[in-house]
């Protein structure tokens, strides 16, 4: 029988990001950034192990309760802000040979900050590899966003400019129709399957002899800034493609909607509540819910609220939001299934929105689970998304937000 060629994973994942602080364990779409890496190599058939290089305890912990190896910690040395990959490469495979005795065959790269990643993409790009002995790498490239070759460089102000490169055979390709450019293509490191002799022996994470593994575009995201992981959770969690999850994939919001289920404290309010010497009740609640409850009205969908409590501060609210009550329910799911035939509406499409563990049985009653920002953890693990605002904070007007543009209103 011919041997399995060893092939290792490498998640490469320091604690000191400043960007977006502790980004690498961070919640993206309900899972740890850095779990969606792991489980791209653990899920791939020819990866034979995974190991995280890491200079952090607590990165360490998280990626080793989703399956990865942590055989080292990295020196700290080697997890600065400009660190390249290729010392950080170098010590992990001189460390597992000196302590281990273990030399792969090939490297996987997967990055933790480009986590949404096609289902075959790392076999493809591995069987690449092992199939072109002469190759150096093979790296993961897509169709570029913007036209290399209509590029410029520049010297200076007030200095003339000078195009970025030249096209053979066509004149000021700058000034060119697009349609009969060359088709450029991106690195964007969703993956990179390299041959060890050319980290170790070539000092190059490439080397000279690169062969591509295509994807998507709908696959490039990079989260280095906070609205970089905001825009890419939204659409991952409203109309993402196929891809590796950590655990169960989040649902999709629905193409159909006909009403949208809201509990009253800490998703309408910040959860506060106001108590005066007669015991009479007040909480704050933010007008833009209610505004785009109206919008929501005049596309057709309905909104009712059910609530745990029963106190006129509800009533109050929900009669001038113009929306259905339905209150003093210890059990939400029963009234919510009640709702639902008395109204005719089929479930799946029914939108949720809740932030405490009273709320996840509706959770699966529905089509769509949404937690406001600052839910239980239990209920953000629970929910297809999780809105970026709090409770209280116009989080309803950002689901709303949300259903509006699906139904392209």
């Amino acid at each position: 029988m011919t041997k399995k060629p060893e092939v290792l994973a490498i998640v490469p994942a320091r604690g000191g990001s400043k960007g977006i602080p502790r980004k690498n364990i961070r919640l993206f779409a309900g899972y740890p950034l850095i779990a969606y890496s792991i489980v791209a190599g653990l899920r791939a058939e020819t990866v034979t192990r995974l190991i995280v290089s890491t200079d952090n305890e607590e990165i360490a912990k998280v990626a080793r309760q989703y399956g990865a190896e942590t055989p080292f910690l990295r020196p700290a040395e080697l997890a600065g802000d400009r660190t390249p990959d290729l010392p950080v490469f170098q010590h992990a495979l001189t460390w597992l040979t000196g302590h281990e005795g273990y030399s792969p065959d090939a490297v996987v790269h997967l990055r933790p900050t480009t986590p949404i990643r096609p289902p075959d993409l790392v076999d493809r790009a591995v069987r690449i590899l092992l199939d072109h002995p002469e190759a150096d790498s093979v790296r993961g490239i897509t169709p570029a966003h913007q036209n290399p070759f209509k590029m410029w460089l520049i010297d200076g102000e007030n200095k003339p400019i000078h195009p970025l490169t030249d096209v053979p055979g066509i004149d000021e390709p700058y000034n060119a129709p697009r349609q009969v450019l060359p088709m450029a293509y991106a690195h964007t490191g969703l993956i990179d399957v390299i041959h060890p002799a050319t980290i170790l022996g070539l000092n190059s994470m490439s080397g000279k002899v690169i062969l591509p593994v295509l994807f998507d575009p709908v696959y490039s995201a990079d989260l280095d800034t906070p609205d970089d992981w905001r825009r890419a959770e939204e659409r991952l969690l409203t109309d993402g493609p196929l891809m590796v999850w950590p655990g169960k994939a989040p649902r999709r919001l629905p193409e159909k909607i006909e009403l949208l289920v809201l509990d009253f404290d800490g998703v309408l309010t910040d959860n506060r509540v106001w108590v005066d010497q007669d015991g009479r009740e007040m909480v704050a609640a933010n007008r833009g819910d209610s505004y785009g409850i109206d919008l929501l009205r005049n596309m057709g969908v309905a909104t009712v609220v059910i609530s745990k409590e029963t106190n006129p501060v509800v009533t109050a609210r929900c009669k001038k939001m113009n929306v259905g009550c339905i209150q003093g329910e210890d059990d939400k799911a029963p009234a919510l299934q009640k709702l639902l035939a008395e109204r005719k509406i089929d479930p799946a499409h029914v939108v949720f929105c809740g932030n405490d563990l009273n709320d996840l049985p509706c959770f699966p009653l529905v089509g769509w689970a949404v937690a406001v920002a600052d839910a239980l953890p239990a209920v953000a693990r629970q929910a297809d998304y999780v809105l970026g605002r709090p409770g209280g904070y116009a989080a309803v007007r950002e689901l709303c937000e949300l259903i509006l543009e699906k139904k392209g209103a």
